[in-house]
């Protein structure tokens, strides 16, 4: 496949910020169609981003025979539905995190891929940033010595949006759509960072609650794992604390140091060993989804490996539906 033309999806806030330039700026890709159920983001999306057409039923985009690949950039609760539509129709597709809204429908993608023989990628676009990059390095480098144990936290105030009545509290706090609140949101791609640098999380347990009261998802979340490797570890998520207590960071405790960096601030990395300590920064690119989104298109046109697949985001759902009792 060597010239990709995608069919987005959803054109939201994702799209225009974080991925849908990227998709022009890789050789042998271009933006052919987008489709929003609204008239007039679709139109206004594609007349904004030069894109050819434009459409209000994700069917009818799927079926251009024009289109060769789809990007699914719409809530959790739709992914699904919209990957298996592609895959069935033998194009390939690459999906917003978190792969679903829960773990059944992820296997349900899974199962449809492998019957296909469709490929399906999932933006988990962190694992291929700069920043997380190096951190990898750091910890393959055996700098911090034999990891013994790593930490999540990660605690914010809560947003002006959060105080909305029921009917117009943002998709992210819905959990019929998102999975369950902004722990659903935002751990997958701390979680999927955990699974890339240590393996896969084979136990997982946790206690949710409601301690804000301002909506019905949950806004306060301890969890504890293992990984296949023995490592244990735990993480705790406030989404409603005083903004004093902001923090996002990750620890990872070594016989010999400590390594600690963020996940969305991007503070420096802090490496800590007998020697001293060091403060790396290390800069992202423009549009944050633009490496992993040219290891997809280099993947599909045969260049490359892409390895963030909907088989190696499943784990991301099963962990996070097993700390929030799910099963």
């Amino acid at each position: 496949m060597k010239q990709l033309k995608w069919g987005f999806i959803g054109c939201g806030e994702v799209t225009e910020l974080k991925s849908g330039p990227a998709f022009n700026s890789v050789e042998g890709s271009m933006i052919w169609a987008v489709m929003s159920r609204t008239e007039h983001r679709a139109r206004s999306y594609a007349e904004r981003h030069h894109v050819r057409k434009w459409y209000t039923d994700a069917q009818k985009l799927i079926d251009d025979p024009d289109v060769n690949a789809v990007y699914v950039a719409t809530p959790p609760s739709s992914h699904a539905t919209f990957a298996i539509m592609a895959m069935k129709a033998g194009k390939p597709v690459y999906v917003e995190k978190p792969l679903a809204s829960n773990y059944e429908d992820c296997a349900r993608i899974n199962r449809v891929s492998e019957q296909t023989g469709v490929p399906c990628f999932v933006a988990y676009y962190r694992r291929y940033l700069p920043y997380f990059t190096k951190v990898k390095s750091i910890l393959e480098s055996g700098a911090i010595g034999k990891l013994q144990n790593v930490q999540i936290r990660f605690a914010r105030p809560p947003r002006d949006c959060d105080y909305a009545a029921a009917a117009d509290l943002p998709w992210r706090l819905q959990p019929e759509i998102a999975g369950g609140g902004y722990f659903y949101d935002l751990a997958p791609h701390q979680l999927d960072l955990m699974q890339e640098y240590f393996g896969v999380i084979v136990q997982a347990d946790g206690l949710c609650a409601n301690r804000g009261g301002l909506y019905e998802a949950e806004d306060t979340v301890s969890a504890c794992f293992k990984f296949e490797s023995g490592l244990v570890g735990s993480g705790s998520w406030c989404f409603v604390g005083h903004p004093s207590a902001t923090v996002d960071c990750i620890e990872v405790i070594g016989d010999k140091g400590l390594l600690t960096f963020s996940v969305y601030d991007y503070a420096p990395i802090r490496l800590v060993t007998t020697e001293g300590e060091q403060s790396i920064a290390v800069p992202n690119p423009p549009y944050v989804q633009l490496p992993i989104i040219k290891s997809v298109i280099e993947d599909l046109q045969g260049l490359g490996i892409c390895n963030c697949t909907c088989v190696s985001a499943t784990p991301v759902n099963w962990v996070m539906d097993r700390i929030l009792n799910k099963f």
